[in-house]
């Protein structure tokens, strides 16, 4: 792992995400019903991407038992100040992908929240910002170590619920999967639909799963019942752009 000398302004910009994420009290109810549907206490949660651990909090709050993986130094840190007394939470400062080794992370600057592994999503970014402004965002990058999804349940189990939140690099996240996981969550956004699209193709191959989503930072399922893969598919592309991210919610059927 390299030694860090973080970007300018990450302390500042990790601190305005710990407040808004640790200080939001009816956040942090809804959140609670929302994870709620798919876990019980003593289940196992993977949260791949865990930024700053306020969904770690969430799946410990309903007793489920937590392997988070989290490569960026930062939020890493605050994860392992926050649950450093918790047993039950298992923190591995590694991304996860396709293969098994290393791979370059690029950290934002202004929101570590975006830090990503995904050149797609950078390219993204790039086209919705000056060149320049592009760079002074994501312009640090260093190397992290890099697992699988088949390598992690090797090693932990088969968790209950898998929550992928990794900038625009969820797809290659699940096709380091090769079994079927009972409920998993993938973030989309609507300025790269194409990832959505492959992680639903992914899933398909895996097993008969139904499908909801959240909108934004909701916090609650928008569709009154679950959908087929490709009637999420078209709601995903029928969404407007400025409708921004939320996350898919899969459920293995029977």
């Amino acid at each position: 792992m390299n030694v860090v000398t973080w970007p300018k302004g990450t302390v500042k910009a990790l601190s305005r995400r710990l407040r808004m994420y640790y200080g939001d009290k009816e956040r942090h109810a809804a959140m609670d019903r929302l994870y709620g549907a798919f876990l019980k206490p003593g289940d196992l949660v993977f949260d791949i991407g865990a930024h700053l651990g306020d969904r770690i909090s969430a799946f410990r709050r309903l007793g489920a038992r937590v392997i988070a993986l989290e490569p960026d130094p930062g939020p890493a840190r605050a994860i392992r100040l926050i649950h450093r007394r918790d047993p039950l939470v298992t923190l591995i400062q590694a991304a996860c992908g396709d293969h098994e080794g290393s791979i370059a992370l690029r950290i934002s600057r202004t929101d570590p929240a975006t830090s990503t592994v995904s050149a797609a999503f950078l390219g993204a970014a790039a086209g919705m910002r000056e060149q320049q402004e592009e760079e002074q965002l994501w312009g640090h990058e260093i190397t992290v170590p890099c697992t699988t999804l088949d390598k992690l349940i090797a090693r932990h189990g088969l968790p209950d619920l898998l929550k992928i939140d990794v900038e625009g690099f969820e797809a290659h996240v699940l096709a380091g999967l090769t079994r079927a996981v009972p409920a998993i969550s993938f973030e989309f956004a609507t300025k790269r639909r194409d990832v959505a699209e492959g992680c639903l193709a992914l899933l398909e191959t895996l097993g008969r799963y139904r499908f909801n989503l959240t909108l934004g930072d909701s916090q609650k399922l928008a569709l009154a019942e679950p959908v087929t893969a490709e009637a999420m598919g078209g709601y995903l592309r029928g969404l407007p752009r400025g409708a921004g991210s939320g996350d898919v919610y899969a459920v293995l059927q029977g």
